[in-house]
């Protein structure tokens, strides 16, 4: 009366190619379901001074700090962190002032880690 199930995958073209395909997507889902999530969010972005020279910064508008060559500072998500070069926090040390969402696209292997070198250059660490 029905034709059987292995009848029916016989007629599909590539059918010998299904089960790679169910392998392929059951893998993939699962990799975009979790794209949105941000790995860095919850302890965040561990930001290294490797300028060669001590900096100052603000975070979050709060006090000019000393922030040592070879230290690194921690920002998460809601904060806003501005880098300058003088002591009286006036000059910044970047032209466009980094953001969060800066630090993580750099972060490539997403360890939550990435450096400021010279001229404000930025690497994944």
């Amino acid at each position: 009366m029905f034709p059987s199930t292995r009848f029916i995958v016989k007629r599909i073209p590539f059918h010998r190619m299904i089960p790679a395909l169910m392998v392929i997507a059951l893998t993939l889902f699962p990799v975009w379901a979790s794209a949105d999530e941000d790995p860095c969010g919850e302890k965040g972005i561990y930001i290294g001074n490797q300028t060669m020279i001590d900096v100052w910064h603000k975070r979050d508008g709060g006090p000019c700090t000393r922030w040592v060559y070879r230290h690194i500072l921690i920002m998460k998500p809601e904060e806003t962190l501005v880098i300058y070069r003088d002591m009286t926090c006036e000059t910044e040390y970047c032209a466009k002032n980094p953001t969060y969402e800066d630090y993580k696209s750099l972060d490539a292997d997403q360890n939550c880690r990435v450096k400021i070198v010279p001229n404000c250059t930025l690497f994944d660490m």
